[in-house]
């Protein structure tokens, strides 16, 4: 029986200012691999540039088989799998609907807030709604709306590791019951 690739949640350990990221490594091997993105300014030969880094350093997700993995995330390497708490040895996965859900929904919008799960509060979270149209056609999530702004945010989670607040247009909003 072979085993089936599945979304692995995994600690890149090289430092930040390495030529080679874990990302680079394994896109190279030929790993489909995610890793949440925002623009921040940094210093390259002493002038200010904007760069896509990630949102959490050492936060990355790949979809592969434990097989294929487990060479890349053997002792001495600078990529671990991040564990479940209360279990002997035994690497976190996210279903693979809800990663795909999440990527296409960050993929979409350019100015995606990314949220840890300490952030979230219950007020964030009082709106279930569905998105009917566009290109979130088909999305679920919680209605996030900014005080002082019209813009209207539909929060997705990877439950207890991540979660973005992507803009929609109000037209394709329906409020779910």
């Amino acid at each position: 029986m072979t085993e089936a690739s599945q979304w692995f949640v995994l600690r890149d350990l090289s430092r930040p200012n390495a030529l080679v990221s874990a990302y680079m490594r394994l896109t190279g091997e030929g790993i489909r691999c995610f890793t949440p993105l925002v623009k921040k300014r940094v210093t390259v030969g002493g002038r200010p540039v904007w760069r896509d880094v990630p949102y959490i350093r050492d936060l990355l997700f790949a979809y592969a088989t434990r097989a294929a993995l487990d060479p890349l995330t053997a002792p001495g390497r600078r990529l671990q799998y991040r564990y479940v708490r209360g279990g002997y040895k035994e690497p976190m996965t996210v279903r693979n609907a809800e990663m795909e859900r999440f990527i296409r929904a960050v993929s979409s919008s350019p100015s995606a807030r990314y949220y840890s799960p300490e952030e979230i509060t219950p007020a964030m979270r009082n709106r279930r709604i569905r998105i009917i149209g566009g290109p979130l056609d088909g999305l679920e999530g919680s209605l996030v709306s900014v005080r002082g702004t019209t813009v209207k945010r539909l929060l997705v989670e990877i439950p207890m590791l991540l979660a973005a607040a992507v803009e929609v247009e109000p037209e394709y909003i329906q409020l779910v019951e």
